[in-house]
């Protein structure tokens, strides 16, 4: 099996796909499951995740998603992360699922905040899933492209999404042999660990 540092240097954003290669369903199931185990603060959870495989609804989505649209089109699946847009309803979730501790620390630290603060914490929550689920990709070696360039409103409308509101999507699938970002091709750029990472 492939150490975590090797699939991390392995593991790039997908900018083409193979037309009509899909992943098994035994393995969407499991990246289900995988998602659905996706840790956060207090357990919280306040997410839904929207797996995509229709042509015609791809075909939808990929008119409100600007340059990703040829990656939509061609991918095997499309996820789309959305986080729910009501405090009520996650009040309501997390008393009827979380110990009494987890609720008591919403009630102390998070939910004094304003709104829009206490939305941000449940956005926040939902890119934690994001960085387990590409990690999950790339061990079942899936490829994997990360996509905010998306018009969430548009997505909330071909989806008929209630009380929750599309954050970003992920296209799955398996790269085409001619993509150029893939790392063969296109050696990966990041800082330097002297610039990002501090050891006291």
């Amino acid at each position: 099996m492939m150490n975590f540092l090797k699939l991390a240097e392995n593991r790039y954003t997908t900018k083409t796909y193979t037309k009509n290669k899909k992943i098994t369903i035994n393995e969407i199931e499991d990246l289900k499951e995988i998602l659905r185990l996706s840790p956060s603060s207090i357990n919280s959870q306040p997410w839904k995740f929207t797996f995509i495989s229709n042509k015609e609804v791809k075909e939808q989505l990929a008119a409100h998603s600007y340059f990703n649209a040829n990656k939509i089109k061609d991918a095997s699946h499309i996820v789309v992360f959305s986080v729910l847009d009501s405090i009520p309803l996650f009040e309501k979730q997390i008393s009827e699922n979380l110990p009494e501790g987890a609720i008591g620390y919403y009630k102390q630290f998070i939910k004094p905040k304003k709104d829009f603060e206490i939305k941000a914490w449940f956005s926040n929550q939902v890119y934690l899933s994001l960085g387990f689920f590409l990690s999950a990709c790339a061990s079942m070696h899936i490829d994997s492209t990360p996509m905010e360039g998306i018009v969430t409103d548009d997505y909330d409308a071909v989806l008929d999404v209630k009380n929750y509101k599309t954050l970003f999507a992920v296209a799955i699938g398996y790269r085409d042999s001619e993509d150029s970002n893939q790392p063969s091709v296109k050696a990966k750029v990041r800082l330097n660990k002297e610039i990002i990472i501090n050891s006291l």
